[in-house]
């Protein structure tokens, strides 16, 4: 059996960005995140040790968020590989990583970064 988590608009204040003013004053960025896996262990057990904590799956998202890079990609495959790394259980990650009101020459709610990757 495979089910899905998912954490929608996980919002967080970070220096992600090439300008130098990025890095100083930082950017609204927001994180949605789709995980696929079998839990059917836990649908069976009711015991969290079976599934993926949810608050520590948002913890791991905001640490890797908490380290500037320049690069949306950077910081989405950042998240990806520390969720892979820590639950072994996860088949399929689908992120959207966004920068709202990037710094451009004219009005963009948001510059997204979309990461699917699929393991065996």
């Amino acid at each position: 059996m495979t089910t899905q988590i998912e954490l929608r608009e996980m919002i967080f204040h970070a220096y992600h960005g090439v300008l130098q003013q990025e890095k100083l004053v930082g950017n609204t960025f927001v994180v949605n995140l789709l995980l696929t896996a079998d839990l059917s262990n836990a649908i069976q057990s009711d015991r969290l040790e079976d599934t993926i904590d949810y608050s520590q799956l948002f913890g791991l998202v905001k640490d890797e968020m908490s380290i500037p890079s320049q690069l949306l990609e950077h910081v989405a495959g950042r998240i990806v590989h520390s969720i892979k790394e820590k639950y072994p259980i996860v088949k399929e990650i689908t992120l959207k990583l966004s920068k709202l009101n990037p710094p451009f020459s004219g009005e963009v709610h948001s510059a997204s970064i979309i990461l699917n990757e699929k393991f065996r």
